[in-house]
């Protein structure tokens, strides 16, 4: 083992709460990557002592995150507010850190990489990259199938239709499905914080304001983060739905190949990439994100290949939202970014 993989690392969390925060921490806990100190930070606490969590069956105290005490540290996960994961991933250079954004909070911002591990890392090794952005979950989702196809395949054309989960907003979406769902079996009257219509047992197809061509921020956003790990040379676009799902995105994915390959040439795409769970065609349990949720592999089913077109499929795609879509990810860019690999 290189001397440079031996090397134990100083990271910390700046963020405890969030779903995203909680994700990153439990895979650090039990996760190979080598630790020398782990710290927790949070802008809400005001007194020292005030706020506490475990990790790897010890107590830490959480602290406010002053700027002096991120010196010396090798590694932050931004899991914060926006504001706060702007002012702190700043400071990676000037405080000689590397960060990693958890929370999407540069994603707009071009200088910042936005990088899938194992699409387009590269962008890590080609100069001295202090802040990382992780992109929307579907954006990590679809980098990868599109990636592992395109290595086989000349791609025409890609459209998804994305059911979205309630976690996308955070513990206040799961709140409200759960207190929807409960009000409805129980007859009571409905609150809507979060989302402008009834989610519980019912799907909208526009969560947010939409620009002059229908689209929303959302999805523009999946649009542009997807183009820019892929610099597709092909048409792409999706269309989002808010599910009535607490965990795990589900997706549609029509796909037009340059070549009209078979079902089983696909399906080995698939069943010869770590990342895939492949559930092939009359499988006894069916493909659902009852299964997906929790799973660190991104699930891949229910190919069809559809005669109306040649070289046109049908593919679905499921996978955990806080896990494969935000923790794994995250965690990969890490152990890129110090050679760990």
């Amino acid at each position: 083992m290189s001397k440079k993989a031996e090397r134990q690392l100083r990271v910390a969390l700046i963020g405890t709460d969030s779903l995203r925060a909680q994700e990153i921490k439990n895979l650090l806990s039990s996760r190979k990557l080598p630790l020398k100190s782990m710290e927790f930070y949070d802008p809400e606490v005001a007194e020292e002592y005030s706020k506490l969590t475990e990790f790897r069956d010890e107590p830490k105290v959480i602290h406010h995150p002053y700027p002096e005490l991120l010196e010396g540290l090798d590694l932050v996960f931004l899991a914060a507010d926006r504001e706060s994961n702007r002012k702190f991933g700043h400071l990676a250079r000037e405080k000689g850190f590397k960060a990693i954004d958890l929370e999407e909070s540069f994603v707009d911002q071009p200088e910042v990489p936005l990088v899938v591990a194992g699409v387009n890392d590269h962008l890590l090794a080609d100069r001295e990259v202090k802040l990382v952005a992780n992109p929307h979950p579907v954006t990590i989702f679809l980098s990868r199938v599109l990636a592992a196809l395109r290595s086989s395949y000349r791609i025409k054309k890609v459209v998804a239709v994305v059911l979205q989960p309630v976690s996308a907003y955070a513990n206040a979406g799961i709140e409200e499905l759960a207190e929807q769902s409960y009000a409805l079996l129980s007859s009571g009257g409905l609150k809507h914080k979060i989302f402008g219509d009834q989610i519980a047992f019912n799907f909208l197809p526009e969560v947010e304001k939409a620009d002059r061509d229908g689209f929303m921020a959302s999805e523009n956003q999946i649009i542009q983060e997807v183009r820019r790990v892929l610099n597709p040379d092909f048409d792409f676009s999706l269309s989002l739905v808010q599910a009535p799902v607490f965990h795990v995105y589900s997706l549609a994915v029509y796909l037009e190949l340059a070549e009209d390959a078979g079902l089983e040439q696909l399906e080995q795409i698939f069943r010869n990439n770590d990342m895939f769970h492949l559930q092939p065609a009359g499988s006894a349990r069916p493909l659902s994100n009852v299964r997906v949720a929790g799973q660190e592999k991104i699930f891949i089913g229910h190919l069809k290949k559809d005669r109306s077109l040649p070289g046109s499929y049908w593919l679905w795609v499921a996978a955990d939202n806080l896990t494969v879509g935000s923790a794994l990810n995250a965690l990969e860019i890490a152990r890129k970014l110090f050679g760990l690999d």
